[in-house]
């Protein structure tokens, strides 16, 4: 399957849309790049789903103009007007050319999850590979207003023992995206979640 990050040529913030293409297509979150529904159609002129990590702002901010353009079914774990599927952790989608397990991974967002084949991970914000915070395995915040550390490092270990150990690509909300050893990544973010300092300490 192929994965293009149609908003990597955002000028504002942004989270990073993955355009899967394969047998279904697929994007994962619609991101806040104004502009993104021309640059899917430079792929695509259709969806065959909508897949949402969860719904902060900088990940749905597209979102209608996106399912206007393909009228395109929404799946989701939180609740949201124009969801089509409800996602519930253990569930199973299809993306691209593979089937995805759905897991539930709270503490960024109480509506976060994470999607893993036996070779691919979208992790949403609950792992990244780099950000401003760390260059190699770094975790979503939690110092705001209904976030938890705590869970969240839950949900990290929950994504672990949910992961294959061959998986060797990573797309997540931020950052770049990763080819190799995608596990060692993820234990990264788990030692550094789990010393409890603040992420951003200039914000916590």
């Amino acid at each position: 399957m192929d994965v293009h990050n149609v908003t990597a040529d955002a000028e504002g913030f942004t989270c990073n849309a993955y355009l899967v293409e394969g047998e279904r297509t697929v994007l994962v979150d619609a991101g806040a790049m104004e502009g993104v529904v021309d640059e899917i159609e430079g792929y695509t002129d259709h969806l065959d789903a909508v897949l949402l990590t969860h719904q902060h702002g900088d990940h749905v901010s597209e979102l209608d103009a996106v399912l206007d353009a393909f009228d395109a079914p929404l799946y989701a774990y939180g609740e949201h007007p124009r969801r089509h599927t409800e996602l519930e952790d253990g569930d199973q989608v299809f993306v691209g050319d593979e089937p995805f397990d759905v897991v539930y991974t709270p503490g960024h967002a109480d509506d976060h999850v994470a999607f893993v084949s036996p070779t691919t991970l979208f992790s949403g914000d609950v792992v990244v590979h780099d950000d401003s915070a760390f260059d190699y395995g770094s975790f979503g915040r939690t110092d705001m207003p209904g976030q938890s550390r705590e869970r969240l490092i839950e949900s990290i270990e929950t994504l672990l023992e949910a992961m294959p150990e061959d998986v060797e690509n990573m797309y997540a909300g931020h950052g770049e995206e990763f080819h190799g050893d995608v596990r060692d990544v993820v234990e990264t973010a788990l030692e550094r979640a789990e010393q409890r300092e603040p992420k951003y300490p200039d914000d916590e």
